[in-house]
């Protein structure tokens, strides 16, 4: 006679393997035939979680634009787990995320272990994106495509915060689509020898160009997409405004805590200002007394661990000295300009409209409290913070689209739950509304939700 316990698990194994025989599994684009699964906890939602929309960036196509993946249409590849995120460097520095809400960061397995160092979990081999879609799609669905923050030096697809299987699968009524985009140094290198500088816009517009040519194949509409990031991934969404304007591939904009009209409250460099950020960690790391050629020739032989670990050591010990070793977006007045507002008034950008938005403590633990985690931080300088680099920025963004006529739409999210800010002073800090909007607010610390969090998500699930 059968065990009870083997039934069940019988039963399990048939049910899953009736799930991964759906015919919608395995879709057929123009650079290859993707194998994606369906889990237990979304059992209505396709999830294909690893699809190369570019070759690794690696050896001599280290700092080059992205270039077309080597797949055809006859490639079968397996999109059931994550590809690896970006590599970057894990800030030994405490901050909310490495002490209270790892939810927030990539891979939060290694944490606080592997402060202070790069990863294994991260490779320069990680230009893929992601896609989750309804199981069944009876009519062409709208897209979104999201771009993850991370202040340009940290993010990828593998957030769990930021997982919309539970917002698919609610829905069933849009795909969304998230991406890895290369950071820092490999992202906005500044190195003299190279006239690209702004690579990690190219690698998102090389994403959003695989999206619009594939996403049909997936039961998306390529006429429908709407281009969403948060924090730094907002300031790259708002700069593809300018430098795709005339071809911009999708019809609307989200920018979650972030605008390029001051790029995440820093100044925006000049090309030249950052060529000495590179020839400093060239010369840092024994690439010393080059020609430019043979500069960034060494650079390409070193592994891209040693270049993170010493950039973000670093900056980790700090205290004053200089250089500030900052890899960001750099004004080369073709991808990224010095001056946004000259841009607005030229009429040079794309007009789509855009939500703007912003949490109401964007900056609480900025510094983080480390001496006084129960009193938290002193909050006349969080709210300071927050307002020269959130608030005015998207002010200030959203009345210069108006002035030139391009419809724009703000919100500010005040949520302050407890299993999202488990610190009483966190509030509604930077990121807390992306849990409600991608229906992961429940996935940690759940028995510390509130039938209010509920009736909230609920009232936001009705206009996202």
């Amino acid at each position: 006679m059968l065990s009870q316990t083997f039934l069940i698990v019988l039963s399990a194994s048939l049910a899953l393997c009736q799930a991964q025989s759906h015919e919608n599994l395995t879709i057929s684009t123009k650079t290859g035939a993707y194998i994606g699964f369906i889990n237990g906890t979304t059992p209505n939602v396709r999830q294909f979680l690893n699809i190369p929309y570019a070759q690794p960036p690696t050896g001599l196509l280290r700092w080059e634009p992205p270039a077309s993946p080597l797949t055809n249409s006859s490639s079968l590849i397996d999109s059931t787990t994550f590809p690896p995120s970006c590599a970057q460097y894990l800030s030994a520095n405490p901050s909310v995320y490495n002490q209270d809400v790892p939810e927030f960061l990539i891979d939060p397995a290694p944490y606080p272990a592997a402060a202070g160092t790069t990863p294994p979990s991260t490779s320069e081999s990680c230009l893929s994106l992601a896609i989750w879609t309804p199981l069944d799609i009876p009519k062409s669905l709208p897209v979104i495509l999201f771009m993850t923050g991370g202040g340009y030096v940290n993010g990828g697809i593998d957030i769990p915060y930021q997982l919309p299987h539970n917002w698919v699968q609610r829905t069933q009524s849009h795909i969304v689509v998230t991406i890895n985009y290369r950071l820092g140094i490999f992202g906005f290198p500044g190195s003299a020898s190279l006239p690209s500088q702004n690579l990690a816009i190219l690698d998102q517009r090389q994403a959003l160009q695989w999206v619009y040519d594939n996403i049909a194949s997936f039961g998306g509409d390529p006429t429908r997409i709407t281009l969403w990031g948060q924090s730094a991934g907002a300031a790259c969404t708002d700069a593809h405004n300018f430098a795709f304007y005339k071809n911009p591939l999708v019809t609307g904009l989200v920018l979650s805590s972030g605008t390029t009209n001051i790029l995440d409250g820093r100044p925006i460099p000049s090309t030249s200002d950052a060529h000495n950020n590179f020839t400093f960690v060239a010369h840092s790391i024994g690439c010393r007394n080059l020609s430019l050629s043979d500069e960034i020739a060494c650079m390409r032989s070193q592994p891209a661990s040693r270049i993170l670990n010493f950039i973000g050591q670093y900056n980790d010990n700090n205290n004053g000295s200089l250089p500030t070793l900052s890899f960001g977006p750099i004004a080369d007045e073709e991808i990224i300009f010095s001056n946004y507002t000259s841009q607005y008034s030229q009429g040079l950008f794309s007009y789509l409209p855009a939500i703007i938005g912003t949490t109401a403590n964007e900056a609480a633990g900025y510094p983080y409290p480390i001496n006084n985690r129960t009193a938290g931080p002193y909050q006349p300088f969080s709210d300071a913070t927050t307002a020269a680099l959130f608030l005015c920025p998207s002010h200030d963004t959203s009345e210069l689209r108006e002035k030139a006529g391009a419809k724009t739409f703000r919100y500010q999210y005040a949520g302050n739950f407890t299993n999202i800010s488990p610190r009483p002073w966190l509030g509604a800090y930077h990121d807390t509304d992306l849990p409600m909007l991608f229906g992961t607010y429940a996935d940690f610390r759940s028995n510390l939700m509130t039938k209010e969090e509920l009736q909230k998500e609920k009232a936001i699930r009705r206009v996202a």
